[in-house]
């Protein structure tokens, strides 16, 4: 079974490699013609092939292509309808002669539709209907007996990558972009949450004044529940901070310091973010300072906080 298992790899790898050396002219006139389109990219194909499709409608349509499958059975039953003039149709099929595809490629000529024919037969009838022929021919099959698509399904996916990728590079689509379409994702997450989606508003950000004795202090700490608290000035400016770690090494000099005023003992110049920074920006530098908190402003020049962000709060939304 193991040696089975190796020689399947290989072969589907070596199919893979092969297409290497089959990348020009025809593949730029393919993403060229993509780019060009006004509508959206037709990708159909029969049985497994029709799998494969699907997989690079899906990657696509989330890189930046709008693309959708049309199962060619149901196309000659109504589902042409689906096409529009502008749209381009990429075709694929490894022998290049399933029925079900034949018989919707004159309707796709008669709407004027360039068409990308993907198959590993040169000679079909779907190579010469093409506008464009990418050739995803194998020299055999993973499967002993030559009959399940395994090596061929493995190099139309991995065609079918390489199309969206170059057309992701070529549209200059970018990470912000890919979160749009995937807003449930991790990745999503992380690139379009800000801190101000998450932050606690200004009536929440535990605040005391520079001269208040240590042990008031203790209960902003406690009442708001963040582990820490502002130190401000006479005009609401935020001059430092003083954390509950902060607050056991200061006993550990004696209780009588929980009289003397916070100045004394908080950490000044306080690590600050912008409310419309991105969360995974305040997560890292949290983690750059080793600290759980930032105090969040409206502008770089602020200096009066408007909000308060914590490691939990980043936590409970996903974006660490």
């Amino acid at each position: 079974m193991i040696e089975t298992a190796k020689k399947v790899l290989r072969i589907e790898a070596e199919a893979v490699l092969a297409l290497v050396e089959r990348i020009g002219e025809p593949f730029e006139q393919a993403v060229a013609m993509i780019l060009g389109c006004s509508g959206r990219v037709v990708i159909t194909g029969m049985g497994k092939s029709g799998l494969i499709c699907q997989k690079i409608a899906a990657t696509m349509a989330s890189t930046g292509t709008p693309a959708f499958f049309l199962h060619p059975a149901e196309g000659i039953h109504g589902d042409l309808g689906m096409v529009t003039r502008g749209d381009v149709v990429i075709a694929v099929s490894n022998s290049g002669e399933t029925e079900e595809l034949t018989r919707i490629l004159p309707v796709i000529k008669r709407m004027g539709l360039p068409l990308i024919a993907m198959t590993g037969n040169p000679r079909s009838t779907l190579a010469k209907s093409g506008d464009v022929f990418l050739d995803i021919s194998v020299k055999e099959e993973a499967c002993p007996l030559g009959l399940a698509p395994t090596a061929s399904t493995t190099a139309t996916l991995a065609m079918g990558d390489a199309l969206a990728v170059a057309l992701l590079l070529e549209r200059g689509f970018k990470e912000e972009d890919f979160a749009l379409f995937h807003p449930g994702g991790a990745l999503g997450k992380r690139l379009l949450l800000r801190v101000e989606d998450l932050m606690h508003g200004a009536g929440d950000v535990p605040l005391v004044q520079e001269g208040t004795p240590v042990k008031e202090a203790l209960f902003e700490i406690t009442s708001k529940k963040l582990g820490i608290t502002g130190v401000a000035d006479g005009r609401g400016n935020l001059i430092g901070v003083f954390t509950d770690g902060d607050l056991r090494r200061v006993i550990e000099k004696g209780f009588d310091v929980l009289n003397r005023p916070i100045a004394e003992f908080m950490t000044r110049n306080p690590k600050r973010i912008l409310r419309s920074n991105l969360a995974a920006k305040a997560l890292q530098k949290m983690e750059e300072h080793s600290i759980t908190s930032l105090f969040v402003f409206e502008q770089e020049e602020a200096a009066v906080p408007v909000g308060i962000i914590h490691l939990h709060d980043l936590l409970k939304a996903g974006v660490v």
